[in-house]
């Protein structure tokens, strides 16, 4: 009697676990061919972000590194040090070569008190010269005159001829002495605006050795996480060289989702979409379409498909699109770049 209320018992669950699971099967085709129905969608989309090199302005050798893998860091952490010694002595010498051109200033400065004085002297010894030459030339015209008179001798206006071509002379020689000096103290001058002309670009080459000086430390430029380190200490870097990458967390994330050429008909900017991550199943992340790339993805291969040649078999070809999180940055912050998504863009009638 107990045998028959048993598999009575076992029939009666085992008819109520069959219709569970077949009223589940429903619900679940139902769920399925509706979101089928209701979406596109494609699981080939992944999660992206910019991710900032951190680049060495300055080559050498690395003396420290402040940072691990997947490290967080805040803007203005230190995270690599080159060795500073080399710059340091470029430093000083640009330092030493723009005191030896400060140096040049008061002489050349003296140099051209020294030439204004003698460019005075020159000037007195002008003017005497030209009065010397104003006297005899009335001299020459009084035995000029005499001579005419017969009131001289001949020998005697000669001699006053003479003399007067002496003072002629001395004056020009005297004149041709200022212009010298005066064209001296021009020069003088140059060599002066040369000089503080070399003294401005030595002052910038002694700016750009202190700045390869602050380059030898390398800081974060914003708060974010580092990713996998690829330098050791003592390793030789040159300048431009990446040393590692940043993720700003602060900054936007957004979804790349291929979709097959035969979806995305109706897809246009601003388009609702659902982004399902595979890290956090159950959680759903909300988003737009922003833009459809121009081309299928295979044409941005290092060897495009060429369908002229050998034998052509077709091939659905997916269409990257970009796709915007509009959820808040404390949701985001949690997605890395390369994350595997499902995406589901809302049909439009």
């Amino acid at each position: 009697m107990n045998k028959n209320k048993t598999d009575k018992l076992i029939v009666s669950l085992t008819q109520w676990l069959g219709a569970a699971l077949l009223a589940g099967i429903i619900i679940w085709g139902v769920l399925y061919f509706l979101k089928e129905y209701r979406y596109e969608q494609t699981n080939d989309a992944q999660v992206d972000a910019y991710l900032s090199p951190v680049n060495a302005k300055v080559g050498g050798y690395i003396s420290r590194i402040y940072y691990k893998d997947n490290q967080q860091v805040r803007k203005g952490d230190t995270l690599v040090v080159i060795e500073v010694d080399e710059y340091g002595l470029k430093r000083d010498a640009a330092s030493a070569e723009l005191a030896g051109s400060y140096a040049k200033l008061p002489i050349l400065a003296a140099n051209e008190e020294t030439q204004i004085k003698s460019i005075e002297v020159i000037k007195a010894q002008v003017s005497g010269a030209q009065a010397r030459l104003n006297q005899q030339r009335k001299e020459f015209e009084r035995y000029k005159n005499l001579l005419a008179d017969e009131s001289t001798t001949q020998q005697k206006f000669d001699n006053v001829s003479t003399t007067l071509s002496i003072t002629q002379s001395d004056y020009e020689q005297a004149r041709a002495s200022l212009q010298v000096a005066e064209s001296k103290l021009k020069d003088l001058h140059a060599q002066r605006n040369a000089a503080e002309a070399e003294i401005q670009i030595k002052k910038s080459l002694l700016k750009r050795q202190e700045l390869d000086i602050k380059y030898t430390v390398i800081t974060a430029p914003f708060d974010g996480q580092i990713g996998k380190k690829t330098i050791q200490e003592g390793q030789l870097i040159q300048p431009g060289q990446t040393l590692a990458f940043l993720v700003n967390k602060a900054e936007e994330k957004w979804v790349i989702a291929n979709f097959k050429e035969t979806q995305i008909g109706s897809f246009r900017p601003g388009q609702a979409v659902k982004v399902e991550v595979d890290a956090f199943p159950d959680e759903q992340f909300n988003g737009v379409i922003e833009s459809l790339s121009p081309t299928t993805g295979s044409r941005y291969s290092l060897l495009p498909p060429d369908n002229a040649t050998g034998n052509f078999v077709k091939i659905t070809q997916r269409i990257p699109v970009r796709i915007r999180l509009a959820d808040t940055p404390e949701k985001l912050a949690k997605l890395s770049a390369g994350m595997n998504a499902n995406v589901y863009v809302l049909k439009e009638s």
